[in-house]
This record gives structure tokens, sequence and C-alpha cells, in this order.
């Protein structure tokens, strides 16, 4: 049996009010149906029979606010307004600073007057944020904000601040690599956070509730780590702490809900959460999703002796050269272009207007073209030349300081090497492999089949990495080849088995305990004790066993190879044209913003300021306008197929092209305003009212319903497909109405989630599960579970509460009978009058009825 008839049969399981839950995790344990009800039957809770005549006790009635459509619209007409008027004083600054810069006269005066401009407007837009917090906050404390109302508008406008303000880009913040920074902490620390001495934070999620967050001294943060102070559930926004003590380290890709914390010398693993409530005890380690205990040491490098005038240094470094270097570069680039392009300083002075001709149409195409292009050949030249070049200045497995010589080296490396325009270029296809070669990835063995890679990867730097032969890596993968302390960092050689298939969001780290032959499925928390794995699958955090492969999946990816080879010319050619119009439609898109920014100068020179005013309110619509068309007009090539097709399919090739050619990051400028419910049914999503999305990415919008009145949190994901080996598989995805779905929650194909369920942070639905409404599960993978306890406000963090702690009711085992009439062989639901049931109850015959509505 496949994991989607597995996840069928756990919820048909769960329709029977008179049985016990069953999770595919318990069913991957226990292969054969005699042991499962042998299993399931040990491990239920005791169930206390309420005393004659008197009613069972009701558990508090979980209520959901519901924002009025009045509330709504007047939130997105006040964020309309605000973001109107800093547009248009942004653009008038800019532009009269420009202006000033082009009227030095030499090229020492236009140096100068850039240098002046660019440190007044970037010491204005560092500032300006920390005042914002501060006048229109105060200090955050613990509290309930209703979204939509006009309390989550100044919440809305402080987050947005925050997170645009120069310093998190002059830190790194926005990169796909870890980088740390002593600027970081201080720019924390303006915001109220109470931060010791240290302290290294390499994630580029910079938190909002920053007056709730406490971090001792010497503690790590590791990348792609969230710790928000923050989340939205059930319609409002809740506030809460995350206290971390002193020496903690904090893994890859984490995720630390409100109301955590971790004591002194605490560890939490990589791809691990912690959920509302939860707490570390001083020296444990733990991991998982939600996160137990553990024995394994997570801590990759020893500490050095680092001192304060190290970091001091680094950050006065970082300042200057930006305030000098970066920012004067960056403004002289565009004194350059009026120099090697004169038509665009003609521009700047009075006169007939020249977009009225055609001559101005074909210096704007001519100028783009040579720009892009240029970029994006400069752009590859130097990314296989320049790291190979910065690589020699650093040994593998050596010790060094932060802040220091071999830090920068080690981050110039990375910034280089992580392109993702060239990463989604390449992806997907054959010339991934060759690419990443020439970045110093050793593939020397490798076995061509079109799909080796998806189109994002990364890493900490490509020359320590290894791809072993016939692994097929499918999208969002994170290679961890530089292990990072408080103080220090060194380089670690990562490497990959042979004939492995790595599902989606996978961090790999250097210390990863896995051989050839393993599928490593999404989401997964790789090993990093024990054995090496070999022939085996391994799924969860924590991970743990599942087969290799099945029969299904094998059947789909069979293909022969003389047909391979036949089949894999074919998928070169159509790849080649995906990636010429992966190329067009981005340098279309150029020659429109020249356009537009030309005429805009122009219309300056003619008219003055107040007509310029409003250019970035229109740049962004008709940006947006332009690529909701260009999804749109490619949409209809994916492939809707749930019992899914060989990647050597045709299907599948125009499914890959749906993912490439569009352009997806524009979408999240308008997460947490009513504007990204308009613009995803545009690209297809059929979204309910009054939903609210902080930061939900859909990858196939045509397929995703949510329902009214649903909570999306920041980096939720919806994924109507699965590429398993050479097989691929996609199907729809129902959301009903009232739902929350936590921090980072990861919901796959098939799957039906009804009405005012709850998926806790880091939850992983995986594929063909189905939530019965009001329930709250939890977990990676998704299993029922009542939330964690609040977490006290105590000096000393109190252990994790662990579920089913009451000991087991004596009852007999359920017969094989039982389970063997709710399944037959081929997965379809089993006659219902092979063994008397006891009569439902009404809410399981309401879930029975929603989810049959939504299949």
């Amino acid at each position: 049996a496949d994991s989607m008839v597995m996840a069928r049969f756990c919820a048909r399981v769960r329709k029977q009010a008179d049985l016990p839950a069953v999770s595919i995790k318990d069913v991957y344990a226990h292969p054969t149906l005699r042991g499962l009800a042998a299993a399931v039957a040990e491990s239920a809770p005791a169930v206390a029979e309420p005393a004659v005549g008197t009613a069972a006790p009701e558990a508090p009635a979980r209520t959901v606010r519901r924002a009025t459509g009045v509330e709504y619209v007047l939130c997105g007409v006040m964020q309309v307004l605000i973001f109107l008027a800093y547009s248009c004083v942004s653009t008038l600054v800019f532009i009269r600073g420009f202006v000033w810069i082009l009227d030095g006269g030499t090229l020492l005066h236009d140096y100068l007057r850039a240098v002046v401009f660019g440190t007044a407007t970037t010491v204005g837009l560092c500032v300006f944020p920390i005042l914002a917090k501060w006048v229109l906050i105060g200090r955050w404390k613990p509290q309930q904000i209703p979204i939509w109302s006009l309390a989550y508008v100044r919440f809305w406008l402080v987050k947005t601040l925050i997170r645009s303000n120069p310093l998190v880009l002059l830190t790194g913040g926005r990169s796909h690599t870890s980088s740390s920074s002593p600027l970081h902490v201080l720019y924390l620390k303006a915001l109220g956070a109470k931060i010791g001495r240290g302290v290294a934070i390499y994630s580029r999620n910079v938190p909002v509730c920053t007056d709730l967050l406490t971090i001792g001294d010497g503690t790590v943060i590791r990348k792609d780590s969230f710790f928000n102070c923050y989340r939205a559930h059930d319609g409002v926004i809740e506030t809460g702490p995350v206290t971390l003590g002193a020496h903690v380290f904090v893994g890859e890709a984490t995720v630390l809900d409100i109301g955590t914390a971790m004591g002194d010398e605490a560890q939490l693993g990589h791809a691990s959460a912690l959920h509302a409530g939860q707490s570390v005890p001083a020296g444990e380690h733990w991991h998982g999703s939600p996160a137990q205990p553990a024995t394994v040491d997570y801590r990759g490098v020893e500490e050095v002796d680092l001192g304060t005038a190290r970091r001091f240094v680094y950050g006065l470094t970082q300042v200057l050269s930006s305030l000098v270097v970066t920012v004067p570069l960056g403004v002289g680039a565009l004194a350059f272009l009026t120099i090697a392009f004169p038509w665009i300083a003609a521009l700047l002075e009075p006169g007939e207007a020249a977009y009225t001709q055609w001559g101005f149409y074909q210096d704007v195409l001519v100028t783009s073209t040579v720009i892009f292009f240029g970029f994006l050949l400069v752009g590859l030249l130097v990314q296989v030349t320049v790291p190979r070049v910065l690589n020699l200045f650093i040994e593998p497995d050596r010790v060094y300081p932060l802040y220091g010589f071999h830090y920068s080296v080690h981050r110039g490396i990375a910034r280089l090497t992580n392109s993702r325009f060239l990463a989604f270029f390449f992806g997907d296809s054959s010339y991934i492999v060759h690419y990443l070669r020439a970045l110093g990835y050793d593939l020397s063995a490798v076995l061509q089949t079109g799909s080796n890679f998806g189109s994002l990867i990364t890493h900490e730097t490509p020359f320590m990495a290894k791809v072993g032969r016939g692994t097929m890596i499918a999208c969002g993968l994170s290679l961890m080849n530089a292990e990072f302390s408080s103080s220090s960092f060194k380089l670690a050689r990562t490497e990959i088995g042979a004939h492995n298939f790595l599902g989606n969001h996978v961090v790999y780290p250097s210390q990863g305990r896995t051989g050839e032959n393993c599928l490593l499925a999404t989401k997964l928390q790789v090993p990093v004790d024990g054995e090496v794995r070999h022939d085996v699958g391994l799924l969860g955090s924590p991970a743990f066993e599942i087969p290799r492969t099945v029969a299904r999946d094998a059947r789909i990816g069979q293909v022969t190879p003389e047909e391979v080879q036949r089949r894999l010319t074919a998928k070169n050619r159509h790849n080649l044209v995906s990636m010429a119009l992966y190329l067009l439609v981005r340098w279309f898109y150029a020659v429109l913003i020249t356009v537009l920014t030309a005429s805009t100068l122009e219309l300056y020179s003619l008219y003055g300021a107040s007509v310029v005013a409003l250019f970035n309110a229109v740049l962004l619509v008709v940006g947006v306008t332009y690529w909701v068309l260009v999804e749109r007009s490619v949409a209809w090539m994916t492939a809707l197929r749930p019992d899914g097709v060989s990647i050597y399919d045709r299907a599948f090739w125009r499914h890959e092209r749906f993912w490439k050619v569009p352009a997806t990051r524009y979408v999240q400028v308008f997460n947490g305003t009513p504007f990204k419910n308009i613009v995803s049914r545009g690209l297809g999503v059929r979204v309910g009212k009054r939903v609210f999305d902080d930061g939900c990415a859909i990858i196939e919008k045509t397929f995703a319903t949510i329902g009214d009145d649903c909570t999306l949190n920041v980096r939720t994901l919806l994924q109507s497909h699965s590429q398993e080996d050479g097989g691929f598989k996609s199907d729809r995805i129902t959301i009903g109405s009232r739902c929350t779905l936590g921090v980072g929650a990861y919901v796959h194909y098939g799957t039906t989630i009804g009405d005012d369920a709850i998926l806790a942070a880091d939850t992983f639905l995986m594929k063909g599960e189905q939530v019965p409404p009001g329930e709250h599960w939890a977990g990676n993978p998704a299993v029922e579970r009542p939330p964690f306890p609040a977490l006290l406000a105590t000096s000393t963090p109190a252990p994790i509460p662990r579920p089913r702690d009451a000991a087991p009711t004596e009852r007999p085992s359920l017969s094989v009978e039982e389970l063997m009439t709710l399944f037959r062989e081929d997965g379809t639901p089993g006659p219902s009058s092979a063994v008397p049931l006891p009569r439902r109850s009404g809410r399981h015959r309401a879930t029975q009825r929603h989810l049959a509505g939504s299949r």
C-alpha cells in the first residue's frame, strides 16, 4: 500500500466513533493489520465515563473572530493611503536627489554628492522604522489584536517598516545564506529586544514584537528560523514572548511559536519546532515537530575567544563600506547610464515630450536589452570565476573566528554563488547539472535524468558539496556545508549518497547519516546520529523509516533505458523553449519598467514633482497586472492527474514550464492586506471572504480552494504536487472556512481540511489526509493532538507535557476483521455491513458529509 491509500485508511478509521485514532506513523510502524490493531489498543488513553445522571463536562468553546465587511474594506483603504503617502515621498526624494547629484559638474563632485545624499537617505530610512515603532506602539506586550481593525493597521505598518529597514539588507537579511552581523543585534536592541553579549543570529527572518524577545549570552540562531513573537490565530494577531537562555543553540529551519522558552545550554535541532506552550529545560537537547527530548549534539563547531573590538570593527566596516562604497556606486551607476546613453540625460532637459516619438521607444528597447543581457552574462561569468579565487583563502574543517577576513570571504562566496535568478533559469532541466558543476559541486558521476535538481537549491559553499550518481532532488534543498557558532565557523563537506531521492524543502546537514538508495521525504529532519541508513525511506521530524518505494510509484516512473534516452532528448528541447520563455518575459518586463521610469523623468522635467509622485503606485499596479497575465497564460499547462505521470511525459514538462516562467515573489508585497486575496483570485485561487494571508505561498493556484475567514500565517505552503523518483502526481487542496494554518505549515496535495480546523506551527499535512472540522492537528507528519498548555512566566522553563500520559485503559484488541471492513485491497471503502458498528454521533455524520462533498 502506498501512503495515499494509508492516509485514506486512517481517515476512515477516525470516522468510526468507537475506534481509536490511527496515524500514518502507526501504520508504517505496524505494517500488518493484526499488529496495528494490537498497537492502537495498547496506546489508547483511558476515558473516564461520566456518572449516571450527570452530563459530561464540555470543552471550552473556541471562538473565531469574524471581521465585518466595513472593517475589511476600511483596513484596505487605510493601507492604500499609507502606501501612496510613503511612495510619493520616497519618489520625490529620490528624483530630486538624483538631479542634484548630476548637477555636480565634475566626477569628484558627483561622487561627494552621492556620498552625502546616500548617507542622508540611508540613515533616515534606518532610523524612521525604529522611531515609528516607539511612537505608534511603544512597548509590545502579550495581547490580541483583531485582524482588519484599526489596531491591526498600526501593527501592519510597524511590521512592514521593521522588515523593510535597510539595516536588514545591510546585514544580509534578504539573502539565502547564513549571515550574522553585530548590526543585526544592535537593530533588534534598538527595537526593544533584550539580547545578551556574544549573540549570533543567522536567520534573515526579522522578529516583529521585539520587546517580547529575550536572548541570553552566547546564543546562536541558525538560518531560516522563525521567532516572530506573534502569530495569526482564529482571526486575531496574538503576541507572546520567546525566551532563550544563555548559550542556547537553535537549529536551521526551525519555528519558535509564541509562549516558548529554552533554558541555558539547551539545544533545538534542525527542522524542528516549539509549539505555543512548550519549553526546553536547561541543558537538554530536543528535536522534532513538536519538539521532544533527544540525545543528539547539534553544535558542529567549538567556540573561540572573540573580543568586543572585533565585533565593533566589523560592524563599523559594514557601515562605512555601505555609505562610502555601495550606496555611491549604486547612485553612480545611474549617473553612468546618463553618460553611456545620452538620451536618458536628455529626458531631464525641458522640451518636447519624448515619449510621443518612436525614437524614444527604440532607445528604451536597445538600452534595456543591453542592460538585461549584459548583467546576465557578466553575472554568470562572475559566479564561475570570482568564488573560485576567494575559495583559495579558506581551508576545509579549519575553525575561523567570526567577523574577520575569512568570514568576509566566506560571505562573499555564499552570496555570489546563490543566485535565485540563475537557479530558476537552469533548474528543472538537464542544464542545472552543468551550472552546479561550474559553481564547484562535485557531480562527476552524475546520471542525467533531465530532472536531477529542482529550481531552488541553496548552499553555504559549492566547493564542499557532493551528490552521488543517480540521485534526484525535487526542489528547495538547503545544503548546510558550513557549521556556525556564536563566535566561529568552519566549512564541512556535505555528501548526499547515490541513487537517492530528496523531496521538497529538505535541510541536509554536513553530519547527515544517510547513504545510498534512500528516500528523503518532503520536509524531513535528516538524522545526524546512529547508523548510516541505506535502502530505506525516511519521513517526518524526528525521522522514522518507511519503505524506499512502493509499487504504484515504481509503475508510474517505469521507463526502459532506451526510451529514457529518446525522451530525454525531447525533454531537453522542451526545456530550452521554457528557458527562452523565462528570459523573454523578464526581458519584456525590464523594457516595460524602463519605459515607465523614462516617462517619469520626462514628466518631471515638463511638469514638476507633483506629476511623478505616484510613480511607485503605477509601477506596482502595472507590474502585478503583467505577472498575473503571464501566469494565467501558462496555467493551462499544469498536469492535474491524481494517479500520476512519468517525468518523461509531456504533461510533466508543461508543469515544469508553469513553475519556471512566471514570477512569484511579487505576491508577497501584499502580505497582510485584503489585496493579497484579489491578486490570488486573479491567479486562479478560489479564495473566500475576508481571508487573512500573512505570507502563504500557493504553488498551483488553480488547484487550491480556501474558505471564508481563514487565517494563513507566514511561510505557510500549499503544494498540490509531489515527485518521487521518476513519477509525478498532483491533486487539489481544499481548506474549509474559519481554518487557521500556523507558521511554516505545509499542506500536501489531495488533502481536505474541514471547517474550523487548526494546523499548528510547522505542521506537515501529508498527501491524502482529511482533517475533520474543528480538530487541532500538529506534527510532522500531522496527527490530531490538543494544543500544549499555556507557558507560565516563570524563571525556569517547565518541561514539555507528554501526550497520552494517562495509563491505558483495559480493552480487548481490535480484530483483524473489524479493520478489514474499512478498506478493500484496492483502497476503496469496504462493505459497511460486514461488522455491525454502533450508531455514529451527529458530529461524525456531519464530518462525513463535509468530506464527501469536498471530494
